[in-house]
């Protein structure tokens, strides 16, 4: 764990931190370059809580796209390029590799923020060409906008992991300063609770059993027979969800706990499976 000047530990091993602006309240901001289907899809990533930034076509340079602010970059290469017109029907990347250049671009101006390449044909070279080229994912554009989301959610989750970040909704977790907040408010955290509460977030809208997090917490492979997974997520539940509108820790009634990305998330499990708002 790294410390950082300014912090104070509790004799409860919390690590407490100078206030400081962060950005969990921020809704993550996707750049769209797509010539003829960038306003759907804006319109369908404002709906699911995204910010959309549409970017202009290449071939009046590439200055915008440099300054632009974003957390994930998404483009169509297989139309026009800095370099000309790639004929839509035309093989993968045009023929050559006027539309490959186009993804390397991307790829540099991307630096390490995921990058996403749409096609508006079901070419499955059309997306190994984007792989190879350096994009994180590629889809087309007829697996539906259902799918495109998806996969944006995908990579930004990746992206927020591999930077020691976790979160879901309006909950950030920084695991190197071992920093918490929920829709911009902070939130301390004795060490017990802060790694039960990483553990959850790991698997969001999925409830974590009862044995697992005695495992992955107090490293114990077996039941010590006490109720010390109960007490600290019933003090974690009123550290992170008293004071909001509604729960983020869920008690799943034979399966365990569960982190709800969404206060309509998760409360769809089978039978006998029951959901509680309370230990």
């Amino acid at each position: 764990m790294r410390v950082v000047a300014g912090d104070q530990r509790s004799d409860e091993g919390d690590v407490r931190h100078d206030d400081r602006s962060g950005e969990s309240g921020r809704r993550p901001t996707v750049a769209i370059y797509h010539p003829t289907r960038a306003a759907p899809l804006a319109r369908a990533l404002a709906a699911a809580g995204y910010r959309a930034a549409p970017l202009p076509a290449p071939t009046g340079g590439l200055a915008s796209w440099l300054d632009c602010c974003f957390d994930l970059l998404a483009v169509n290469p297989f139309g026009v390029t800095p370099f000309g017109a790639v004929p839509f029907g035309a093989a993968p990347f045009g023929g050559g590799q006027e539309a490959g250049e186009l993804v390397r671009l991307a790829r540099t101006i991307a630096g390490r923020r995921p990058l996403l390449v749409l096609s508006d044909r079901e070419s499955s070279d059309d997306r190994m060409a984007a792989l190879r080229a350096g994009a994180d994912d590629a889809v087309g554009w007829t697996d539906g906008l259902a799918e495109i989301l998806a996969r944006i959610g995908g990579l930004l989750r990746r992206s927020r992991v591999a930077a020691g970040q976790l979160g879901e909704g309006e909950l950030h977790i920084d695991l190197i300063d071992r920093r918490v907040e929920r829709a911009g408010r902070l939130i301390r955290l004795p060490l017990r609770e802060f790694d039960l509460l990483a553990n959850l977030a790991r698997v969001p809208d999925r409830p974590v059993s009862r044995a697992a997090l005695l495992k992955a917490v107090w490293r114990i492979d077996f039941d010590p027979g006490t109720n010390r997974v109960e007490v600290h997520m019933s003090r974690l539940r009123a550290k992170v969800d008293r004071g909001f509108a509604w729960p983020m820790l869920r008690t799943v009634k034979g399966r365990g706990y569960m982190l709800s990305s969404r206060p309509d998330r998760g409360l769809d499990l089978p039978p006998p499976f029951q959901i509680c708002s309370a230990i």
